[in-house]
């Protein structure tokens, strides 16, 4: 049986906020299947899902001080601070391109959830737990998702590693899978780097695509036509004042 074409993107330390508006586009306006990989954002980002609220996420007068972007993005999930040591995936695809794949949030996750158990094959103790990636009951891969009316997207931010200090960004969510059981979020994540080489988890990662697709390297023309299409991206940078103004909700 024929696999289906997907266009495979490589992109090295884009600015996240860039690598989204760039998916988003993808999503809703291109027929294609796609994969991008981005080796790394340009630095420091906290992005939110597209109903998270900052007052209940952020430490806010931290953020602030220190300039630290936060960005709201266009899917869904969970919030993360992502840097050059960051490693993010996201597959874009037609509905009916993954044969009996039915487009909704839990079958996708499991999809995901057989990708990457052939690029972790062999390390001990991988898993897909509830939304998550994990080693053992440690997270190392936050996924997101959106699904419209024939698409769907999931991408997933893997912790190659990160810096202890910058977790301190974040707040303890009060939505949290029941595996954390309450763990701070240095109890609760772990570096992917102890566990798999970064150009090893890349190369296995467009293998594991590549079981299940015919993949095409995109050219530089196939993102460069986007800004010939009419599209307004929803993934935005929240201002200095609209994060001030969920200070004042705290």
């Amino acid at each position: 049986m024929r696999l289906p074409l997907m266009k495979l993107v490589r992109l090295k330390n884009l600015p996240i906020l860039q690598q989204l508006r760039i998916e988003e586009q993808l999503l809703r306006t291109s027929t294609h299947n796609w994969c991008i990989i981005n080796d790394g954002t340009n630095h420091p980002t906290i992005v939110m899902g597209v109903s998270g609220r900052p007052a209940e996420l952020l430490e806010i007068e931290a953020v602030l001080q220190d300039q630290v972007p936060v960005i709201r993005r266009f899917s869904g999930g969970g919030t993360v601070i992502v840097d050059r040591e960051t490693i993010f995936v996201t597959f874009i695809c037609n509905k009916g391109a993954i044969p009996d794949l039915q487009p909704y949030p839990r079958p996708i996750m499991s999809w995901s959830g057989l990708i990457y158990s052939e690029v972790f094959r062999g390390v001990n103790n991988f898993h897909l737990r509830e939304n998550d990636y994990v080693f053992g009951n440690h997270k190392f891969g936050g996924n997101a998702q959106s699904i419209t009316k024939s698409r769907w997207i999931h991408h997933t931010s893997f912790l190659w590693d990160y810096k202890a200090r910058n977790m301190a960004y974040l707040k303890l969510p009060e939505r949290a899978p029941e595996y954390r059981l309450g763990r701070n979020h240095l109890d609760f994540i772990c570096r992917m780097k102890e566990y798999m080489p970064r150009s090893l988890f890349i190369e296995r990662t467009v293998e594991a695509a590549k079981n299940q697709f015919s993949l095409q390297l995109a050219q530089s023309e196939d993102i460069q036509t986007l800004s010939d299409t009419k599209f307004s991206p929803s993934s935005k940078q929240l201002t200095e004042q609209e994060l001030k103004a969920a200070l004042v909700m705290v």
